[in-house]
């Protein structure tokens, strides 16, 4: 909400020293966010003024139109003369006023003016656009012509108020009666202790029998209604200056005076407002749900398929209005008389109603609509501001465009109460831990508009315009923040002792730090992803990770699914700092993915006066998706960098593998590695990683080199690889706590072997006999080298060497009880994977 400070002192006396600066410490104090003070004109120095176009002179043998003019300035220059000005625009002709800025001013952004020679003529100044004077769009983008009654000469820094001060404002969800200068200038009327002039107390008169006839069939969507009626409208009336420059102040362009003025009523008394040309409404106005799959085109031009549930404004022909969202263009209001004859909207019918603000939220989504009326309505507006808006409309036509303002006056309301609230009054104080009292409790729910009953307990009558205040917690925050947050008392909690991180925590802990450790960087995504990811990870259409939960009001529509993979989101964040030039990459993310259970639950609504059973809760978490934690890496370029040091190496499928022996390790466990063939893996270059549960081979990930496909589908470097795995299935393998190894201050042993195999067989069975077969004295095992040659081992055939190091915690090894270990090893591996000793 962006709040012109001149505008605000209309309704507040602020004192006349007082800046947007010191305005805005006092709303922050107050609880609102202001974020921002422009400084409108701040760097504008005249003189800018009136000036009355003489003649104009077409100057022809230019690429582009240039016409030489003269303008009067009246005495503004000093002489009286008419001044020389050369100007490319077209949107002005001779006998309209001008502004006109002289040689000696300044405008917006440094820009200095002077007499100059261009196009073969001296320019003494320069006839001004909107643009150049930084007062916003107002819809013309050429010269600003001004209404014939300004006098050649005035001060147009002054008539265009151009100095003036904007305070932007975020206004959150909770709070949408500050989406108007009636609720700001009620918050700076409670920071400063000031009286606050109501725009919205007006003499309205009394609904009667003569207004426009309006049937409403959704009373609990539609609550209230009022139409009034203003004919004898002058088409050719337009906003007058100071209207604009406030609708351009607030953010918003002025387009024609009725339409103007309910844009500039909505953003003073915060209701939303319509104008329906009252020639082309036919019959009574109805508001109903939209019949499912009826069209209706909106003012944007777009026409809209309407679902059941959209509230519509309704004639005799069907939707004229998407309520609370924007109207229909079989009803738009015209301008003036246009160029084919038609004339111009000289009746009008003006509809202030309150919606439902679910109903308006819903329906401003489902059709991706959003609105000025739609940001107010989905927060609440004031439901008994509706005539006292359409009163303030009418009186701006009646005054501006020369209208009539009809007898007739319809309001259709639903029965309904002022909503009360009973809280004790020391409530407060036990909220916020400051004795506060019953006396400030009961000043300060005053100020915010409440009327306020009782002494021990309170019976608080809410506002209508806070439709915020539900409960006694509401209350407290209102005494709290008026109040101020500063003067809250710091306390440290106090946590009970003996309460640490579980192990599960410990373990997702040491994974992050393990990584880091080895030169990852971790990369947080949002778990979100859209289907067609699943194509370009070559994922086959019965793969199970194709099974997604979809969201119902996702964030994006292209990503309206959660993630079942950590995948794309790290290559996706790969692909990212590639193109911004970081071409050595290693990232890393632990997170959950989501998997669809095979029944569809329904969860539990859990209670929120008591504490929910464990039974509630047992409810709830089954119906919740699976939801197990991943762990996954990606690489891409130089693993080591070269230097003085030697020659650096890139990243290969090996470090992937490497990932995730040491996730398993830190998780207390041992990964064996296959070699196997998934999804976004290079079929030759992809390693199946498997742990032992109970003693059952599972599988728990992958990794490897991406296939070129994949790579090529992401836009990632050439040769990237990844990994993934299953944490929480690496974590059942453990064995539990990680334990501390003992070190023995014996000597080890170190046997060497080669063992020539078939090219097919893992290197992995190969290393799991080994192990089997040296027994408790094998403290670690290596595989060092891996050599091919047919005419020495003979065709399919491969040698791996490995390195054993053997030793006991009691007692120096013997070279008898080593090479024993090691030929039980040996034997080991030629039994289950026909190894054979190599030179045997």
């Amino acid at each position: 909400m962006r709040v012109p400070l001149s505008w605000l002192r209309e309704y507040v006396d602020l004192p006349a020293t007082e800046t947007g600066r010191d305005v805005q410490a006092k709303l922050v104090g107050v609880g609102l966010e202001a974020e921002s003070v422009e400084q409108l004109g701040a760097d504008l120095k005249g003189p800018l003024v009136v000036g009355k176009v003489l003649t104009i002179e077409e100057l022809e043998g230019f690429k582009k139109p240039i016409r030489f003019c003269t303008v009067d300035v009246g005495t503004a220059n000093g002489t009286s003369e008419p001044q020389e000005i050369v100007c490319g625009a077209r949107n002005f002709a001779v006998g309209d006023k001008v502004v006109v800025v002289l040689p000696g001013a300044e405008l917006p952004g440094g820009f200095a003016i002077a007499a100059r020679k261009t196009y073969g003529k001296t320019s003494h100044g320069m006839i001004c656009s909107t643009d150049e004077l930084g007062m916003g769009d107002d819809g013309t983008h050429g010269i600003i012509v001004l209404p014939p009654e300004h006098e050649a000469g005035t001060d147009a820094i002054e008539l265009l108020e151009l100095v003036d001060e904007v305070l932007d404002i975020a206004v959150t969800p909770d709070r949408g009666y500050c989406l108007s200068m009636r609720g700001i200038a009620r918050e700076t009327a409670t920071a400063y202790g000031l009286p606050l002039r109501d725009p919205a107390l007006l003499d309205v008169p009394a609904p009667n029998a003569f207004g426009y006839p309006v049937q409403v069939s959704d009373p609990i969507a539609c609550d209230r209604f009022t139409a009034r009626t203003v004919t004898g409208l002058s088409p050719e009336a337009r906003s007058p200056i100071w209207l604009q420059r406030r609708l351009q102040k607030a953010g918003m362009r002025p387009i024609s005076l009725a339409v103007d003025v309910t844009n500039y009523v909505m953003l003073e008394l915060g209701q939303p407002l319509h104008a329906y040309d009252r020639s082309l409404v036919q019959g009574s106005i109805g508001v109903r749900r939209a019949l499912s799959g009826e069209k209706f085109k909106t003012l944007d031009g777009v026409e809209r398929t309407l679902d059941s549930e959209d509230l519509v404004i309704t004639d005799e022909r069907g939707p004229i209005g998407l309520a609370g969202v924007m109207g229909g263009a079989n009803t738009e209001i015209a301008d003036q008389t246009d160029a084919a004859g038609a004339a111009g909207t000289t009746d009008v019918v003006i509809e202030a109603a309150h919606f439902d603000a679910l109903t308006i939220a819903r329906t401003s989504r489902r059709h991706k609509l959003s609105s000025e009326a739609a940001k107010r309505f989905e927060r609440g507006t004031d439901p008994q501001a509706t005539s006292a808006a359409a009163q303030r409309v009418v009186d701006l036509l009646v005054l501006l465009a020369g209208g009539t303002a009809e007898e007739g006056v319809t309001e259709v309301i639903s029965p309904g109460a002022p909503r009360t609230i009973t809280i004790p009054a020391d409530h407060p104080d036990k909220v916020a831990g400051v004795t506060y009292g019953r006396e400030t409790v009961v000043r300060r729910l005053q100020e915010v508009g409440c009327d306020v009953y009782g002494q021990d307990t309170l019976t608080v009558t809410v506002p209508s315009w806070r439709s915020d205040l539900t409960d006694p917690n509401d209350l407290a925050e209102e005494v709290i923040r008026l109040e101020g947050y500063e003067n809250l008392p710091s306390t440290l909690p106090k946590p009970p002792a003996g309460r640490g991180l579980t192990e599960r925590q410990r373990t997702h802990r040491r994974v992050g730090r393990v990584l880091a450790g080895a030169g990852y960087v971790e990369a947080l995504n949002y778990p979100f992803i859209g289907e067609a990811v699943f194509d370009q990870l070559g994922l086959e259409k019965e793969d199970p990770a194709r099974r997604v939960v979809t969201l119902v009001n996702p964030l994006s529509d292209e990503e309206p699914a959660l993630r079942t993979t950590l995948l794309p989101g790290l290559l996706s964040a790969l692909r990212r700092n590639d193109g911004r030039g970081s071409h050595d990459l290693a990232l890393f993310e632990t997170g959950l993915v989501f998997h669809p259970q095979d029944e569809l639950r329904i969860a539990t609504r859990l209670p929120v006066v008591r504490r929910p059973t464990a039974e509630e809760v047992a409810s709830l978490t089954a119906a919740l998706p699976n939801q197990p934690r991943h762990a996954a890496v990606v690489l891409a370029g130089a693993r080591e960098q070269s230097g003085w040091w030697g020659k650096g190496y890139p990243t290969t499928w090996a470090d992937a593998v490497e990932a995730a022996r040491v996730i398993a390790h830190e998780a207390g466990t041992e990964l064996a590695v296959e070699q196997g063939q998934y999804g976004p893996w290079h079929p030759g270059r992809c390693a199946a990683l498997y742990v032992a549960i109970d003693g059952v081979k599972t599988l728990v990930g992958h990794a490897g080199e991406l296939h070129p496909r994949v790579v090529k589908a992401f836009g990632l470097p050439a040769r990237t690889s990844a990994m993934e795995l299953n944490l929480d299935l690496v974590e059942q393998a453990s064995a539990g706590v990680v334990q501390a190894p003992r070190i023995s201050t014996f000597p080890v042993a170190t046997q060497d072997v080669a063992l020539v195999v078939d090219q097919g067989t893992p290197a992995a069975a190969v290393e799991s006999a080994l192990r089997a077969g040296a027994g408790e004295l094998l403290e670690s095992l290596r595989l060092f080298d891996v050599y091919e040659n047919a005419e020495q081992l003979g065709a399919g055939k491969k040698s791996l060497a490995y390195a054993l190091r053997f030793r006991a915690a009691d007692r120096t090894l013997t070279v008898e009880e080593a090479s024993a270990a090691r030929d039980a090893a040996v034997a080991r591996a030629a039994e289950s994977a026909g190894a054979v000793l190599r030179g045997a």
